[in-house]
Formats: structure tokens, sequence, C-alpha cells
């Protein structure tokens, strides 16, 4: 028949068979583009409230501190999975904790599923002195493999690293 319209048995595997073996190497690809665009998004949160930090303490002359938090008020030290916060600590309590009086300058909520480790339980920044150094470990469910680390400096500054600030492997909190 000339006018049949339609594909055969074999046209249809075949067919099928490409969409399979695409979507089966694909896959993986997008998974680990996904990972990699969350991990790079906190990344860019802390490097934020970093240096939105040191310029608020030299601005505001008075300590800006860093932290993680679940509920912007309370600071809460080690990982930061639930996020963290930037605000001007004027009535110099320590440890530190937000007080109604002092102003939130920024929050961030965590977009990994994994861990965020830091060396430090808050970050102070003080205007004219050193700030607090540190280093702060982001790891998903790739492990060390995938991991990067914010190191910042006794001046404020971070800088971004796949090693940490003694040029060793940097290592993941056990994923719970």
């Amino acid at each position: 028949m000339r006018g049949t319209r339609g594909f055969t048995l074999w046209e249809l595997v075949c067919t099928l068979a490409i969409a399979g073996v695409t979507l089966t190497a694909g896959v993986p690809a997008m998974r680990s583009l996904v990972l990699d665009a969350r991990r790079t998004a906190d990344i860019n949160g802390w490097v934020l409230a970093v240096q939105l930090a040191r310029s608020e303490a030299a601005k505001r002359g008075r300590p800006v501190i860093v932290c993680k938090t679940a509920d912007t008020w309370r600071c809460a030290g080690g990982e930061l999975g639930t996020g963290w916060m930037v605000y001007v600590n004027l009535d110099d309590k320590y440890p530190p904790h937000r007080s109604p009086a002092e102003p939130l300058l920024f929050a961030h909520s965590a977009a990994v599923v994994g861990t965020n480790v830091s060396n430090r339980p808050y970050y102070e920044f003080r205007p004219g002195r050193r700030s607090t150094n540190g280093t702060i470990v982001f790891c998903d469910s790739r492990g060390t493999a995938a991991a990067r680390a914010v190191i910042v400096s006794f001046t404020g500054r971070p800088r971004v690293s796949a090693v940490d600030a003694d040029g060793r492997p940097l290592r993941c909190a056990a994923l719970t």
C-alpha cells in the first residue's frame, strides 16, 4: 500500500533502544549537575555572608557575627546544614545570640542535602582588628571527591578551595 503511514516494529524497537541508552547516560550527568548547582549556591551564600559581615563591621564600627542558625535568633556551632545568619552584635554577648535590637543583615537556608561543617562555632568580624579565621567544608552525597571548602583568613577574606588550609585533602562528616 502506498498511502500507509507509521513505523515498523523494527523502527520502533531501535528508536526505543536509542532513547533508553541516551536516558541511561544522561540521568547521572543531570544528577551531578543539580548537586553541583546546589553546592555552588551554598558556597556563594557563605562567601556573601562573610563579605557582608566584613564590610558591615568596618562601616558600622561594631562586631558582626556569622553563625549557623535554624531560627535566625540563636547561633548553633558545628554543622551549617540548616542555614546561617549575619547580624550586628550590639550587646557583645558571648556565646552570641541575636537580641531583638540587633539587626539581621542576611539569612541563608542551605540547599545541599549533605553536611556543611565548620571548625568554628561562629565567625566574628571586628572593625580594624583580626577576624575569626576558619574553614567550612561543604559535602554532599558524593563525599570527599566533590567536597569544597571556604577558607576564611584572619583578615576576613574568604577563598574557595578543593583542599584544606594546609593543602591536605578535605574530609566530610558522616551523612546521617
